[in-house]
């Protein structure tokens, strides 16, 4: 899912305790007790999804019929809405009587969040030991769907989904430029850097950067900070943990080498104005060396560049990242383990395989895939090396409900140097102290 989606998402969503209207205390959902999943009784089960563009689309129909030829019981009442319109309906569904029995929930706190607060989804690590979900998922990846009982703590606690695909964000580059450049693809910062001041030097765009939406800048900021934060503090302020802070002198040694890129002139000019989807288009004709990027970025941008398109981790330990919309299964479901071997199902390694074929990127056994050389193999190659080492940090506009805003137009006027560092730290920290001393 590209992030520009995924950050409007997050902001779409009004935090919520418990439904409107309602006067019961939120309260946490009690653990699975899990039990065999039943074969003598028909089952019906409704699954909510956002899965319905192309592959993704794809991929659900096929393990849909798997799943029901698997159980010949359970029938299988699937709606597929928009990322959009899921996010604006299904709190409203879970607040009723009926609602689906699984579900994909945003991650961050304004969705799944406030469904843990509320008690409207079940905690799954009874299922996650009974299907070994916990030995199959590295904890880079289950800090993501992970939140303390009460809602308050990201990134620690149960389990309350399970996702299928994986987003990394790395850095994209034209292989056939390099070449021209008499350079390979940097393996230490020290070699990025001079390969910008190369490109610089030779008259080539060194790197590309759409800006006008603001996120864009949070990406490229976030591999940034990878390279001199250490991964430890990243974490504790992307998942908005008490006790961190902006105020350090490695987080303001990433805002003065981003600022220097500026001063050095490696992005295009107007970048701040320039939307997201022209500068990555503008990448895939040859205008530029590097864009710093998701995965996404892949299938779009190798239809155009072929095999000279690359893609690698930023140099060091870690690389910004996350998942696709976590399935989870609501408080209210009838048929909770019928719904945990429904969720076991679409993320078993055959499962993973469907994905692949279908164009995406599976967020376990990543490696075990087969595919052919280029950027698709590079794009898997790389989530499965970072995922390895617990080396995928959050992103950063999940560390407060309003951090997305913050941080986004922050980093504009850093970039526009409207804001010296030591000022764009002490915005970032005004909204994140805010926020974790009331959450606190």
């Amino acid at each position: 899912m590209k992030r520009a989606v995924l950050a409007a998402g997050l902001l779409a969503i009004t935090v919520a305790a418990c439904a409107p209207g309602s006067s019961a205390p939120p309260s946490a959902a009690p653990a699975a007790k899990p039990s065999a999943v039943p074969t003598d009784k028909p089952v019906t089960l409704t699954v909510w999804d956002q899965e319905v563009r192309g592959g993704q689309g794809a991929q659900m129909k096929a393990l849909n019929t798997a799943f029901e030829t698997k159980f010949p019981n359970i029938t299988l009442k699937r709606v597929s809405r928009s990322f959009d319109d899921l996010n604006t309906t299904l709190r409203l569904a879970l607040s009723g009587n009926e609602p689906p029995d699984v579900v994909q929930a945003n991650n961050g706190r304004p969705q799944m969040g406030a469904f843990v607060k509320a008690g409207q989804l079940v905690p799954l690590d009874a299922y996650a030991d009974k299907y070994g979900w916990k030995k199959r998922y590295p904890q880079s990846v289950l800090q993501y769907v992970s939140y303390t009982p009460d809602g308050k703590i990201f990134g620690q606690g149960s389990l309350y989904g399970l996702p299928q695909v994986g987003e990394v964000v790395g850095i994209l580059y034209n292989k056939a430029k390099l070449a021209k450049l008499g350079l390979q693809p940097p393996k230490t910062w020290e070699e990025f850097e001079a390969a910008l001041a190369k490109a610089k030097a030779a008259g080539e765009v060194p790197m590309q950067l759409g800006n006008l939406d603001k996120w864009p800048a949070i990406h490229v900021f976030g591999t940034v900070q990878g390279g001199v934060v250490p991964k430890e503090q990243i974490a504790a302020l992307g998942f908005g943990r008490k006790g961190a802070s902006w105020n350090t002198p490695e987080n303001t040694k990433a805002a003065e080498q981003l600022v220097s890129w500026v001063d050095k002139g490696y992005f295009n000019k107007g970048f701040n104005g320039q939307g997201y989807d022209p500068a990555w288009q503008a990448f895939g004709k040859g205008e530029g060396v590097f864009l710093i990027g998701g995965s996404w970025l892949i299938a779009d941008l190798a239809k155009v560049m072929k095999q000279d398109l690359g893609f690698m981790l930023p140099p060091g330990e870690a690389a910004t990242g996350g998942t696709g919309l976590p399935f989870a299964i609501t408080a209210k479901s009838p048929n909770p383990d019928a719904a945990a071997a429904y969720i076991d199902f679409i993320t078993s390694p055959d499962a993973m395989k469907t994905l692949t074929d279908n164009g995406l990127l599976p967020i376990a056994d990543t490696a075990q895939q087969q595919v052919a050389e280029g950027p698709q193999k590079d794009m898997f190659t790389a989530f499965a090396a970072i995922t390895e080492k617990d080396g995928l940090l959050p992103y950063l506009d999940y560390a407060t409900p309003t951090f997305a805003d913050t941080l986004g137009a922050a980093l504009q006027d850093l970039l526009a140097k409207k804001q010296s560092p030591k000022e764009f730290l002490g915005t970032l920290e005004k909204d994140y102290k805010t926020f974790s001393d009331a959450n606190g």
